[in-house]
């Protein structure tokens, strides 16, 4: 449990330094057990590898058997070592000594970790006892959904992508839900579906796939009011699905369409044939979600100035909260030259830290924080988002150091946003949340919880409440 003990002032928001082991840390003691793939990083990879590192999977690579992983032994130390950097492994960049650290789906490894991985390579990559090794995990066949049985599927037209061309920005059209009945979403999941030969070797991800991105949303067709539209998760190349809280299903209204807004296409080296499926599970006929979806939190997209050939350029964005507010997910979105954000919460005179991950655009990342531990902020709250940007030689993702650039959807322009989900809440939910987190959480008048200023506040009952208003008008 994340909760910090109180011992004199909290310097909320204040990152403490993190020492690196020295390179000698990872030879092992002449009395130190020595480190197998069989006992020691078969169940590692099996928890924070396997799922991406294996046949028909986004990865260029498979790492399922001793066989495959030991000649990948030092590029797989190389890379864990990177830890939050761009280009680490897993790719989950989470900061680790700042923020909020409770996270569902974290695949990051601990110091222990990647401690044993580089004893293992630097000490021959020894496969062990072959008895020690754990049973292979059974992964799902491909053509399953990670959501379940979806109760509706629906397809995007197909698309034509040459071996080589640039860039495509376009709408797919509407693709008709077919609902006679509004029904709630409980989740959703979108895959692309190509020629591409499934055992066809890889370098990058990108060569298996020719969507980058699908921004769409459902609407009535006919409907000129753009209000009524209802925003759905951003598709991008190895995201997750999307599973909402159970008490905030999003809406599929009868006789609605998804809007398939805008399809970044880009050339993989093969002229291939792609569309895309949208898989939606739904709750029950007569659900109705207790929770209101929020809007898009915090961003920038004017103001965007990015220097040619500096480093440490920021980027900042701020935005005062109308309603109390449950954040379910912190998802930074920049572009080439982006290599951090950090998410801040300002209530009153406190400033506090929610989250710092490093960014890299080849791996934009969704961190949805456990259901105790996301940020319970009262209405009057100002989220506040910092970038960080370098246009360097440094950074290799940017494709020309000398370029400026603004503000746009291509890859050689900027985005600044949080793409994070959100829920509004009224008083008694917000209430009622922070009593609950309180009561699982066991705190004390001595714990803070990190994004909840309000944790060790005991509302009255309202009745009790409305009556003490009362009082105070009468005594007026």
């Amino acid at each position: 449990m994340h909760v910090i003990r109180r011992c004199g002032l909290l310097a909320a928001g204040i990152a403490a330094a993190v020492c690196l082991p020295a390179a000698s840390a990872a030879q092992p003691a002449a009395d130190a057990p020595q480190v197998t793939f069989a006992k020691d990083i078969a169940p590692i990879l099996q928890r924070s590898c396997q799922q991406c590192h294996r046949p028909d999977s986004v990865a260029p690579m498979s790492l399922l058997t001793y066989e495959e992983a030991r000649p990948w032994a030092r590029a797989i130390k190389a890379r864990t070592q990177l830890r939050t950097q761009r280009g680490a492994m897993p790719p989950w960049f989470l900061e680790k000594d700042i923020g909020i650290q409770h996270y569902k789906n974290d695949p990051s490894l601990s110091e222990e970790e990647i401690g044993k991985i580089a004893i293992w390579a630097d000490s021959g990559a020894p496969l062990g006892n072959p008895a020690d090794l754990p049973p292979p995990l059974d992964f799902a066949d491909e053509d399953e959904w990670t959501i379940g049985e979806p109760d509706l599927i629906l397809e995007s037209a197909e698309v034509v992508v040459p071996e080589s061309a640039p860039d495509k920005w376009t709408s797919l059209g509407l693709v008709p839900t077919g609902l006679t009945e509004d029904r709630y979403v409980a989740a959703v999941e979108v895959r692309e579906f190509n020629d591409v030969p499934r055992r066809q070797a890889s370098d990058t991800v990108g060569g298996r796939y020719v969507f980058h991105h699908m921004t769409y949303s459902s609407l009535i067709p006919g409907d000129g009011d753009r209000e009524n539209s209802v925003r759905w998760p951003i598709h991008e190349v190895g995201r997750n699905a999307d599973v909402f809280p159970p008490d905030a299903g999003r809406l599929l209204s009868a006789g609605s369409a998804l809007d398939l807004e805008t399809a970044h296409l880009h050339a993989n080296g093969r002229a291939t044939r792609a569309h895309l499926k949208f898989a939606f599970r739904l709750h029950p006929k007569g659900y109705e979600p207790a929770l209101r979806q929020g809007r898009r939190l915090v961003g920038n997209g004017v103001d965007i100035d990015i220097k040619p050939d500096q480093g440490e350029q920021q980027l900042h964005a701020y935005r005062v909260l109308d309603d109390h507010t449950k954040l379910v997910s912190f998802e930074p979105h920049q572009h080439a030259p982006g290599t951090r954000m950090c998410l801040e919460a300002i209530w009153g005179h406190n400033i506090e830290t929610l989250a710092c991950v490093a960014y890299d655009h080849n791996w934009v990342k969704q961190y949805i924080f456990e259901d105790d531990y996301a940020p319970l902020l009262p209405k009057g709250t100002i989220l506040h988002i910092i970038g960080w940007l370098d246009t360097t030689a440094a950074n290799r993702n940017v494709a020309d150091p000398r370029n400026w650039s603004g503000g746009g959807r291509r890859s050689v322009s900027n985005m600044f946003i949080d793409l994070g989900e959100s829920y509004v809440l009224t008083d008694e939910q917000f209430e009622a949340e922070i009593a609950g987190r309180r009561t699982r959480l066991q705190l004390t008048k001595n714990d803070h919880v990190i994004g909840c200023p309000l944790c060790q506040v005991e509302f009255l009952p309202r009745d009790a409440a409305a009556d003490n208003q009362n009082d105070q008008q009468d005594d007026q």
